[in-house]
């Protein structure tokens, strides 16, 4: 599980970073932001709960969209490992 984990997760932080600065890019464009709504939301229900940094906020919200993004390539993985080692050798 931990083989697979890890590079999901390897894949989802980039997507997450990457939303993260074509946020500002695009002059905070609603369409980017859609994008981002997972992780917003968590850092909104965060703020409202907690009341507490900006920073943190934007670090709840990376970490959400890197868990949500990486999930799709969690599948694919399993699936490509499962499917390997199945196979006939």
């Amino acid at each position: 599980m931990k083989s697979v984990l890890i590079p999901a997760l390897a894949i989802g932080a980039p997507v997450s970073t990457v939303l993260l600065v074509m946020e500002q890019l695009t002059d905070y464009s609603i369409a980017v932001m859609a994008w981002e709504m997972p992780g917003i939301s968590a850092a909104y229900l965060f703020w409202g709960a907690v009341g507490s940094s900006v920073f943190l906020g934007i670090a709840i919200t990376w970490a959400v969209n890197a868990i949500v993004y990486g999930a799709p390539a969690f599948v694919v993985l399993t699936v490509v490992k499962l499917a390997i080692r199945g196979s006939p050798k």
